[in-house]
């Protein structure tokens, strides 16, 4: 069994054992996806998952790609996030620190990142107010450094007070 094999076996445990639970057999296709999905660390569309597969397999359909995205997700082996440009991304999730999201709004760059005076701020205000906090998502939206020193115009971004127009880079598109 090869090194990268071994390093998903639990992922592909907790995969299994989630599509047995749904009354879904394993199949080569879902083995690929998963496989695929897990070797790339980036965020990525089921439109970006479907065209790395299909480098592989051109016979597997996006509605699988997709479906399988889904039980995935199911499964917390992935996570859905959205950046403000009308798509759906998935990231790992399983054994993965949570963090959040800076996102240019000029080129798409994603950061992700991680703040401990952030969390503290989010628990004290669930506090506060008697929640208890079961999940959360922080994205903030501006321009990163690069785009700060190529482009000196000013940036209609930053004084419209509508939702801001983004365009993330993709792993297929890149």
């Amino acid at each position: 069994m090869t090194k990268i094999k071994e390093g998903y076996k639990n992922e592909k445990e907790i995969f299994l054992e989630h599509i047995q639970k749904a009354g879904l057999r394993r199949t080569a296709q879902r083995d690929l996806i998963l496989e695929i999905f897990l070797k790339t660390e980036e965020h990525l569309t089921s439109e970006d998952l479907y065209w790395l597969v299909q480098k592989q397999d051109p016979s597997v359909g996006h509605t699988t790609v997709y479906r399988t995205l889904k039980l995935l997700t199911e499964a917390g082996l992935a996570r859905e996030v959205r950046f403000g440009d009308n798509k759906t991304y998935y990231e790992h999730h399983y054994n993965h620190e949570h963090h959040d999201h800076l996102i240019c709004t000029e080129c798409g760059k994603v950061v992700e990142f991680f703040s401990p005076e952030i969390e503290a701020m989010q628990d004290a205000t669930a506090h506060k107010f008697g929640f208890v906090p079961t999940h959360h998502s922080l994205r903030l939206w501006g321009i990163c450094e690069d785009c700060q020193q190529t482009t000196h115009e000013s940036h209609p971004s930053m004084a419209s007070g509508a939702q801001p127009r983004v365009r993330v880079k993709t792993v297929v598109g890149s």
